[in-house]
């Protein structure tokens, strides 16, 4: 999961399930995420992106992919 930060920038851009993340490209929330807080967000949001698209995404999650740092860029994901 997220913490309650990141639930309420979700909610702040529109999604109200976690299912409405499924599929959806995480550099492209990033970037509506930049926007909406009209400044450069540090990048580890992107890989809270990446983990909850694949979260979303996946019925069976494998619990390293759970955690954020391991959806860094470079990071090796199965």
């Amino acid at each position: 999961g997220v913490g309650k930060s990141i639930s309420e920038d979700l909610w702040q851009m529109g999604f109200r399930k976690v299912e409405e993340l499924n599929q959806r490209d995480p550099e492209e929330l990033y970037q509506r995420f930049c926007i909406m807080k009209q400044k450069p967000v540090d990048r580890c949001m992107l890989y809270v992106f990446r983990r909850a698209v694949y979260y979303a995404s996946h019925r069976d999650h494998d619990p390293e992919l759970l955690k954020w740092w391991n959806w860094k860029d470079g990071a090796r994901r199965r």
